[in-house]
């Protein structure tokens, strides 16, 4: 692995234009906010519906974790969704 450095995986929400929510999870937060505003390598789900705006961050370990936290918030309903980005 090189520098022995881990990487850190980002578990976001995304608010886009027609006011739904994305979920997705990243390593490089920048970049993929990127990619769903002006890139075709953003999710289908977030290029019909741009521009989108970062609305909540939660940082995790590894991969597993930052998976298991975003099924977990998939499940939630749109009201506990605005809920937990509200905190």
């Amino acid at each position: 692995m090189g520098s022995g450095r881990l990487a850190m995986y980002y578990l976001y929400i995304l608010k886009c234009a027609d006011k739904t929510l994305y979920t997705g999870i990243t390593v490089d937060l920048e970049r993929r906010a990127k990619e769903h505003n002006s890139s075709k390598l953003g999710a289908k789900y977030t290029r019909s519906r741009r521009p989108v705006k970062l609305v909540y961050v939660k940082k995790y370990r590894n991969r597993s974790l930052a998976l298991k936290a975003e099924r977990r918030i998939k499940k939630l309903s749109r009201d506990e969704k605005i809920k937990l980005i509200s905190h």
